[in-house]
């Protein structure tokens, strides 16, 4: 799994996710799911990532910029639940700045080399064709 719930401890303490979740598990994981999902999503914005591989990935062989937001945003959708002893502006923010770096990504106005990408196929023997043409004249029978 690329994301379990001993790597939110750099975002959040334990503490803080059992009380706002009251130790359900089941809402850690969904919140992680979520957002794997969102990060997901902005990813394959780009066309050019390959995002199961990147998401298939465990351990130290993560991008850590990517588990990073991820685990940004997976922290964002727990203080949704509740804010116990949590800056909910602080959480805010960061979600807000993660979101914002992602959707830069997706465009292509930043670009991670370390990340897998989707081979594209050459396609130099394939000649370009280019179509013209018109619509069929309308004509109003009156």
């Amino acid at each position: 799994m690329f994301l379990a719930k001993e790597d939110l401890g750099s975002a959040i303490y334990g503490y803080q996710v059992d009380q706002i979740t009251e130790g359900n598990d089941d809402l850690v994981l969904q919140a992680i799911g979520a957002a794997i999902q969102e990060v997901g999503g902005y990813l394959s914005g780009a066309s050019l990532y390959n995002v199961p591989a990147i998401f298939a990935t465990t351990g130290a062989q993560r991008n850590a910029l990517i588990l990073t937001h991820t685990i940004t945003v997976a922290k964002w959708y727990i203080v949704e639940l509740c804010n116990a002893d949590v800056i909910y502006e602080q959480a805010k923010e960061r979600y807000d700045r993660a979101v914002a770096w992602l959707v830069k990504l997706s465009k292509g106005t930043v670009t991670l080399d370390s990340l897998p990408i989707i081979p594209i196929a050459d396609s130099s023997d394939e000649t370009d064709t280019f179509g013209y043409g018109s619509r069929v004249k309308f004509i109003h029978d009156i």
